[in-house]
């Protein structure tokens, strides 16, 4: 029996909490360390933090951020970010890290994911796919955070990085991302149905129902909440949010 789980997923641009909009118009939010205290008290069971800096790919993860991060987080803590190598996987998950995230390296090939999840694990790889539309509409994995649509349709893409190793998935559909709206069902459906590896619903989200559906009907495994953990709600102020105790039972039903 498998529990599913609710993460707050929190942006750092150059070492600020930032909040975006389909990968676009990032807004100041505050200190990602004191958001991870915040999250501390609130109990949070995991923690994803992704560094979207345009220049993270040239100067690689920022690993006094990461420490700085990791020494606050009380629970474990998935990090990504710039990744390229074996060797700064190996730095980050010294500095505390429970689990990396690779997306911008899928665009040239599966190499570093295989060998990361040869080295490390597949536990501790999480493959991060970024899903937009071409200008025919159709569902392709895109890369530089959404600039550029790849040929490359979801399944297919999903099928390979499995195959390569990765021991958990992240989909990410852009033109959710911050909508309230709810998440892209229909994407996570096609996904779970041929992944065998757990798969992370990110974007869209705005209400506790939007949750379920994405756990109920998508067959996701867990939820990646944005704006949910930055905002109130939709048109208000920023405010480190979560569910409560009494939604999460709602929602964490367990899974057979």
């Amino acid at each position: 029996m498998v529990q599913n789980r609710v993460l707050p997923g929190l942006l750092v641009l150059e070492g600020k909490l930032v909040k975006t909009e389909k990968y676009r118009k990032p807004q100041y939010i505050g200190d990602p360390v004191n958001a991870v205290k915040i999250f501390n008290e609130k109990e949070v069971d995991e923690l994803v933090v992704c560094d979207i800096s345009t220049d993270r790919a040239q100067k690689g993860p920022n690993s006094q951020l990461i420490r700085r991060i990791a020494d606050e987080c009380f629970m474990p803590l998935t990090y990504g970010g710039g990744i390229t190598n074996l060797d700064q996987i190996r730095t980050i998950l010294k500095l505390g890290v429970e689990k990396v995230i690779i997306n911008s390296a899928l665009e040239h090939g599966t190499r570093l994911l295989s060998e990361a999840a040869s080295v490390f694990g597949s536990q501790c790889v999480v493959a991060s796919v970024d899903v937009g539309r071409d200008w025919l509409g159709r569902n392709k994995v895109c890369f530089q955070s959404g600039r550029k649509v790849s040929s490359e349709n979801p399944e297919s893409f999903v099928t390979k990085v499995i195959s390569a190793g990765a021991g958990e998935l992240i989909i990410n559909s852009i033109d959710r991302e911050a909508s309230w709206k709810g998440m892209d069902i229909t994407l996570l459906s096609q996904i779970t149905r041929i992944a065998g590896v757990p798969v992370i619903a990110s974007c869209g989200a705005g209400s506790i129902a939007h949750i379920k559906e994405a756990i109920q009907e998508g067959g996701a495994s867990a939820v990646v909440l944005g704006s949910m953990s930055v905002y109130q709600q939709k048109g208000m102020g920023v405010l480190i949010n979560f569910p409560t105790n009494a939604q999460l039972k709602e929602i964490n039903y367990l899974k057979k």
